[in-house]
């Protein structure tokens, strides 16, 4: 069976990815901070019998990244890394007069550079994969100019650029960094606590058959929004409705 790594899978987007794999047969690595919240989104998905593995850390620490890719090689290699997990750099958000050095380098670290470490620990069973692939999850953040969105936009802007430049690197890989849109999230509610647009967010499982897209179709590598995977999608099905009729 193929495996994945999910970071920040213990709710929102990840939970959501991590569910659809297992759907698909997938075994998953999984990882987040909160104990309570890991445990039971994996047993929720070893009732449906895949084979799961909950690592509680913060892929901040180089010793946690290196046991979640321990974890996936146990499971029987790595197919898929999933850089899901992320920080604001403040809770809400603030203006850049307002943010500190401190938070911008805690966004930065969970949102580039832990990424970066986990893709090393990563490149050598990813590049003995059949079909190695590493999502990065980024924002539209990363390329539009939203106020008190400043230092969690650069941080998604760097990965953006990290993962370009690491599909030039390993062209035998698919990287792909994706934006899932707004979602209706613990991450936004944090980031904007009295959004009153809130509850016309979709959730996160509405965006799911993007990325299985993803790994059905296996585009270029490159930068992909959900809402256009999703446009592609329902083209590709309405086309082949059309000739089966």
């Amino acid at each position: 069976m193929p495996v994945a790594i999910i970071t920040g899978a213990s709710k929102g987007l990840g939970r959501a990815l991590a569910a659809a794999l297992a759907g698909r047969g997938w075994d998953v690595v999984l990882d987040a901070r909160t104990p309570r919240l890991l445990a039971e989104a994996a047993e929720a998905l070893r009732a449906s019998g895949t084979r799961v593995t909950a690592l509680v850390g913060d892929v901040t620490d180089p010793a946690h990244r290196a046991a979640l890719v321990a974890a996936a090689h146990d499971l029987g290699g790595l197919d898929l890394l999933v850089n899901n997990a992320s920080a604001l750099g403040a809770e809400p958000l603030v203006r850049l007069a307002e943010l500190t050095p401190e938070g911008l380098r805690e966004a930065l670290e969970t949102n580039v550079v832990a990424p970066l470490g986990l893709i090393r620990e990563a490149l050598v069973p990813l590049r003995c994969a059949p079909a190695g692939a590493v999502i990065d999850i980024s924002s539209d953040a990363a390329v539009e100019a939203y106020g008190t969105w400043g230092g969690y936009g650069a941080s998604k802007a760097a990965l953006d650029q990290l993962s370009a430049v690491l599909a030039v690197e390993e062209p035998a890989l698919r990287v792909w960094a994706v934006d899932p849109g707004d979602l209706r999230t613990d991450l936004y509610r944090a980031a904007v606590p009295a959004d009153p647009e809130e509850g016309l967010r979709p959730a996160p499982e509405s965006v799911v058959p993007a990325f299985l897209r993803l790994l059905d179709a296996r585009p270029a590598s490159g930068r992909y929004t959900a809402a256009d995977l999703m446009a592609a999608t329902v083209t590709e099905e309405a086309t082949v409705s059309g000739r089966e009729r």
